[in-house]
């Protein structure tokens, strides 16, 4: 079986980010021939459109970790109602110049932590709504927004609730499912 490339973008630099541990319990309840790449985006310039002729080596990265994935996996905190500004720069970056989205055609998937009661609801419409216009096939359900509690994950990724555990496998098998449906 071929294996599956995922560019995963993680929207908290935080180093103890709640989302890079779930991106981690994602991962480690994929099936083996899923392959997870986290693309850097800490190191990213602020889009400018003065790129467009001459684009610094770190976006040229990004776009090119992009380029290299069958799909993409989004795991974003909420700030202020919405996604994060790094997470919306890397994304800004990886879709231009005008003509060049790497995005373009990429399935992808969208799910998120935080401490709020309502987890990462509204920065995951607002990322969908971004995704729509780029031109990815996102998932749509089961519909992940966590609520961040003592115990429910650790550092490694292993998920310490067996219902969140297997909220979560839900939510996997389902992703996997419909990767491997859109890249046919």
């Amino acid at each position: 079986m071929a294996t599956i490339r995922v560019a995963v973008f993680v929207g908290s630099l935080r180093k103890d980010s709640f989302n890079r541990k779930l991106a981690k319990a994602v991962e480690k309840l994929a099936p083996g021939d899923f392959e997870f790449t986290h693309v850097r985006i800490d190191d990213l310039p602020l889009y400018n459109q003065d790129f467009d002729e001459d684009y610094p080596a770190e976006a040229k990265r990004l776009k090119q970790d992009v380029e290299s994935a069958d799909a993409v996996l989004f795991v974003t905190p909420e700030y202020n109602r919405a996604i994060p500004g790094v997470l919306k720069n890397a994304i800004d970056i990886g879709s231009r110049p005008w003509g060049t989205n790497s995005f373009a055609g990429k399935p992808a998937g969208v799910l998120g932590i935080s401490i709020g009661a309502i987890g990462t609801a509204l920065a995951q419409q607002h990322l969908r709504n971004t995704l729509a216009y780029l031109d990815m096939p996102t998932l749509g359900q089961p519909e992940v927004f966590m609520q961040m509690k003592d115990g429910l994950l650790d550092d490694d990724g292993n998920v310490g609730n067996d219902d969140t555990r297997k909220f979560l496998q839900d939510f996997v098998d389902r992703y996997v499912t419909w990767v491997r449906k859109q890249i046919g």
